[in-house]
């Protein structure tokens, strides 16, 4: 039981004893800063049980809770808050039952139910770019999350390896890549077949020219121009099942995902499992023929199959074209019910995928529930803002996309520009240092993305990301580092401390335990609202107090032994915990900077 679970029962029972009232809830909030108190009740929403002055109320609950409860060493009412202060005692047996715990925060995985969350979910026809790191680090970090509160979870994603804009690089690499291969050019699979949808694009913007040189319309052009005709013409022969198309369409594919997994590696990221539209389509046409028996979805007269939702305040969607073929909607639904397949013990899923398809994933949702599936009730989508940088948008078709590997190394290269300037790595070796420049830059770029509540845009600026100075990745890392090099020095120390021992706390060493104490509680929230950036600022904080406790307090040379072995254990606890909220954002910490 928490600090406030064990004060609302007690509080409960100061109402029922003099006031002979029942509460269902009390309200607490942290006490500010200008009034002595660890923790504050709210008065005012008890008024509607209990009548009377709420500063009298105050005092009374106050003076019971005093006489009443041994970890409560002092209050004070001011207006309709109660501030309580907390004994030293209280701090110090936490302090004590978390010391040696590497996994303090993490809870085991108890729950039956699994959480499988998507991310990534690339086009199978250019690299990953800045758009997709966002996409990437949100996933992987609210699966560690959701995984650190006690949940078992699956990671994946699925993979746009089907349709016309893959085509698209297939027909360009037929007409202009004169055979070559990712290991002719010296270029990643993913970079290579990308430099084919440029050049289709550029081929086919010069044919609409032509033929609007000829006198067609834009419009018509753009339909008539022959590379679009044969590349639709690929895809017909794709779907027809051709053994050519195919057996190119495998090639490029393969070269793709090999790239892919280098960015994968690159960036810290992993998955459990790989699902591909080409394959998942054919079972959601099958889940639209079901939902056509049982009146779910209907079927126009020119034989496509419509849901009609305006009932639920949306609009009518198509799941089949007239034709037969599939749309994005058919693929969703055959992938969410094959994963279900797959997983059993799946009980609801996280989709990260950018605000612009907040509407796509309402419909996709609810046509679930309406198909009769119990764990739709469970699919969150984690919809995120576009990232810019200061120079402007980004067109992949056009060739100005921010490549995801070039950004690491520009993060890489930006860490090494300012390391040098601050000159602190004189002792390191050059592999040393090549590792260290990663660390910082990596752990820079996932920072600043990741401690922006998702729904919000972000302009991303690499120079600001890495500084070792306020709310940044690298400012948290040198904290850390900072602490390791104080254990080294220390570890010659008895670093023992007996659970006997009687401590007076410093108000800094105070604040530093009670803001260990929120980390479990902060896992949890960012778990339940899917939400990194909760975890980021955390540590942020962490990091603030640890630094003011530092410069204000002599670590190791503290008057006596056991101030000196209990603040290096402090600090221990305080690293391990920087460690663990960064562990799950994915981010490394390095031991010396």
């Amino acid at each position: 039981m928490n600090l406030q679970e064990t004060l609302e029962l007690q509080v409960k029972a100061a109402i029922k004893v003099l006031f002979q009232s029942e509460l269902e809830s009390v309200e607490f909030q942290a006490t500010r800063k200008e009034f002595a108190g660890d923790i504050t009740v709210v008065v005012f929403p008890m008024l509607r049980v209990v009548k009377g002055n709420p500063v009298v109320i105050g005092e009374k609950i106050g003076q019971y809770l005093l006489d009443n409860v041994n970890l409560i060493k002092g209050f004070n009412v001011v207006k309709g808050f109660l501030n309580i202060e907390i004994s030293d005692s209280y701090y110090l047996d936490f302090f004590m039952s978390i010391k040696d715990k590497a996994d303090y925060g993490f809870v085991e995985v108890k729950d039956d139910k699994a959480v499988m969350v998507e991310y990534s979910s690339p086009n199978t026809n250019k690299p990953l770019h800045l758009g997709h790191v966002r996409n990437v680090l949100l996933g992987y970090s609210v699966a560690e999350i959701v995984k650190a509160s006690g949940k078992k979870v699956y990671k994946t994603q699925i993979i746009n390896d089907r349709g016309i804009h893959i085509c698209k690089s297939m027909l360009a690499w037929q007409r202009f890549g004169k055979g070559e291969t990712p290991e002719s050019t010296g270029l990643k699979g993913d970079k290579l077949v990308g430099n084919y949808y440029v050049k289709f694009d550029q081929a086919y913007k010069s044919e609409i020219s032509e033929l609007m040189a000829q006198g067609q319309s834009e419009d018509e052009a753009k339909k008539n121009a022959p590379i679009l005709l044969e590349a639709q013409n690929m895809l017909i022969k794709w779907e027809a099942g051709d053994e050519e198309v195919v057996s190119l369409w495998k090639k490029m594919n393969q070269w793709v995902y090999d790239g892919f997994e280098v960015t994968y590696k690159n960036i810290g990221v992993d998955f459990d499992k790989y699902y591909y539209e080409s394959q998942t389509y054919l079972l959601g046409k099958e889940f639209v023929s079901e939902g056509l028996k049982t009146g779910v979805f209907e079927q126009d007269t020119d034989g496509s199959v419509w849901c009609d939702l305006t009932e639920d305040g949306l609009d009518r969607k198509i799941v089949l074209r007239a034709d037969g073929t599939a749309v994005y909607m058919t693929q969703d639904i055959g992938t969410a019910i094959q994963r279900l397949k797959d997983y059993p013990d799946v009980g609801g899923m996280v989709y990260t995928v950018g605000n612009e398809q907040d509407y796509h994933f309402k419909v996709l949702f609810l046509i679930l529930k309406k198909l009769g599936f119990d764990w739709a009730k469970n699919l969150f989508h984690l919809s995120y803002g576009m990232v810019d940088l200061p120079s402007g948008k980004m067109k992949s078709r056009e060739g100005t996309v921010v490549d995801a590997d070039d950004l690491i190394q520009e993060m890489a290269d930006t860490a090494e520009e300012i390391s040098k300037e601050l000159g602190k790595l004189e002792e390191y070796s050059e592999d040393e240092k090549k590792a260290l420049y990663k660390t910082i830059g990596l752990g820079a770029l996932k920072y600043y993305i990741l401690k922006v509540d998702p729904k919000k845009r972000i302009l991303f600026d690499p120079k600001e990301s890495i500084d070792f100075q306020g709310n940044t990745g690298p400012f948290i890392q040198y904290t850390y580092a900072r602490i390791q090099s104080i254990l080294r020095k220390a570890d010659t120390i008895d670093t023992i401390i007996s659970s006997e021992v009687e401590i007076q706390l410093h108000e800094k060493e105070k604040q530093l335990i009670k803001q260990l104490v929120q980390f479990p509680e902060v896992i949890q929230n960012a778990a339940e609202q899917h939400s990194p950036a909760l975890i980021a600022n955390y540590t942020y904080e962490l990091v603030k107090v640890y630094n003011s406790f530092f410069q204000n307090i002599s670590i190791l040379g503290a008057d006596t032994d056991k101030e000196k072995t209990f603040r290096v254990e402090l600090s221990r606890s305080v690293g391990q915990t920087i460690k663990n909220a960064f562990g799950i954002l994915g981010i490394e910490v390095p031991e010396r900077m």
